[in-house]
């Protein structure tokens, strides 16, 4: 069998690519995405600015660059370590989850998408369209996991509730320093998911 050798070059480039979105989505979680400039990066990561611009070539393509990275990082923090658990348990493992990520600071602004959603949520273009994106598909993916919990007559109404304990309290953490925002959060998701299921309980069938 023939070994495939990895190009030393290729991979260090990946590896400077991964440092500069892994600081860029941390800067812009405080900052946000306009704060973001290649020379800043180039400086603070001790790489040449036209090395960093080599591997985006615009502003615009690191800010998409850097959403992207974000996405996948919050998959890996908050989606994929309760992907496989059933029905109920995973819904308030997914959720318990988001806090744990937000609260724990995965991104030193709390959540990311939180942080740059408003920054662009006027403004039309393909930064906006891809923020939007994952938005959507985060909000489908918990009305989906609720749509799978036994009983659950209105998941939309579910999912849209539970996602507004999640970003009140990291709103009121990030802004306000409230230490008890989170545990706040965590009896509110407790207390509609064990709304939903004593409604669920008491519906005619």
């Amino acid at each position: 069998m023939e070994t495939v050798k990895v190009d030393g070059r290729v991979e260090r480039g990946e590896q400077t690519r991964r440092q500069i979105l892994r600081r860029a989505a941390e800067i812009a979680s405080v900052e946000g995405l306009e704060g973001l400039s290649i020379g800043r990066l180039a400086t603070e990561l001790e790489v040449s600015k036209s090395g960093v611009f080599a591997h985006f070539g615009s502003k615009e393509e690191l800010q998409l660059a850097t959403v992207r990275a974000a996405a996948a990082i919050f998959a890996r923090e908050v989606v994929e370590p309760v992907a496989e658990a059933p029905g109920a348990a995973r819904l308030a493992a997914l959720l318990d989850r988001w806090l744990a990520y937000s609260e724990g600071r995965t991104f030193p602004g709390g959540c990311f998408f939180y942080a740059v959603q408003a920054e662009f949520d006027a403004r039309p273009g393909r930064v906006r369209d891809a923020i939007a994106g994952y938005g959507r598909e985060w909000n489908a993916y918990v009305r989906e996991t609720a749509a799978a919990v036994p009983g659950i007559a209105d998941p939309d109404q579910v999912a849209f509730e539970l996602i507004a304990f999640l970003e009140m309290a990291n709103a009121q953490s990030v802004l306000h320093d409230d230490p008890h925002a989170y545990e706040r959060a965590r009896v509110a998701v407790r207390a509609r998911l064990a709304q939903a299921g004593t409604a669920a309980s008491t519906t005619p069938r």
